[in-house]
């Protein structure tokens, strides 16, 4: 609600009216097309430097 009344200034009635697909289109109109999924390559760097069960350095 805030992207389409706030961003794009729409009447409430407009913005309701909003197709989500239409709501994904002004959004890329304003801020461009967002990236795809990380690649495998990437995914698995990040859970290499973010383990899962590290809290603080501390294993649980």
């Amino acid at each position: 609600m805030a992207f389409g009344l706030g961003v794009l200034r729409l009447a409430p009635a407009t913005f309701w009216s909003l197709t989500p697909r239409e709501l994904q289109a002004a959004a890329e109109g304003v801020y461009g097309r967002a990236s795809g999924p990380p690649s495998r390559a990437t995914l698995d760097a990040l859970m290499l430097d973010f383990p899962d069960g590290e809290r603080h350095g501390q294993q649980q």
